[in-house]
């Protein structure tokens, strides 16, 4: 049987439905950044998602190619994420969707190295056709954070995030968004094949102790 992140690590890919506290430890990722309403139909955040998937699933089948990897195992491809924060916000004003700045990630798993990485840059190129060359590999330590799963549209999502941020300050924390540390989502769904109101996303807010 294929190796399953979310069901591995269910810690951060499983959250209730109530905020809780985690530790992330640093992870590698393939990431595409850009800028703009991830709506918009043809648009960069459109574009950079079919990147990401052919780097994906490039490497998932680089036993069936050329380029053999150490410690390679099966795995099922991690969900899409994104990191998001728009310039002058703390957090996110969800009625701007056109000033987000974003860098939409997939998870590599532990064995994928930056060679391993490149090599799959180079297949994509000459099997797809297309330019990856803003595709990244992309380490993130992302440490101290409140998760919660929501439930429900994106347009909805400041409900939980409000219950969030209620849970951290009676909790003893304070929120830590900076230009380093950002929200974060992950999507368990596909939007395009069940309704808004079953969409089922992680969010994750950088955290840390106040100060006594």
């Amino acid at each position: 049987m294929s190796f399953d992140f979310k069901k591995e690590y269910k810690e951060f890919y499983m959250p209730k439905g109530k905020p809780n506290i985690v530790t992330v430890p640093t992870m590698n990722y393939i990431a595409v950044r850009g800028i703009g309403d991830p709506n918009d139909e043809g648009g960069e955040y459109k574009r950079a998602i079919g990147l990401l998937y052919s780097i994906a699933f490039t490497i998932k089948m680089s036993k069936k190619l050329d380029h053999q990897i150490d410690g390679f195992f099966d795995y099922v491809v991690p969900p899409l994420e994104g990191f998001w924060w728009q310039d002058g916000v703390v957090g996110i004003d969800y009625t701007n969707k056109a000033s987000f700045h974003w860098i939409s990630v997939i998870r590599l798993p532990d064995f994928v190295t930056k060679k391993d990485f490149e090599w799959a840059i180079k297949e994509a190129t000459l099997k797809k056709k297309l330019d990856f060359s803003k595709v990244e590999f992309f380490t993130y330590d992302e440490g101290l954070c409140v998760q919660c799963m929501h439930i429900g549209p994106f347009d909805d999502e400041p409900k939980t995030v409000q219950m969030m941020h209620d849970f951290i300050e009676k909790n003893g924390y304070k929120l830590d968004i900076t230009d380093k540390r950002l929200h974060h989502e992950i999507y368990l769904s596909d939007a395009r094949k069940i309704s808004p109101d079953r969409l089922k996303t992680v969010i994750r807010h950088p955290i840390k102790v106040k100060e006594q």
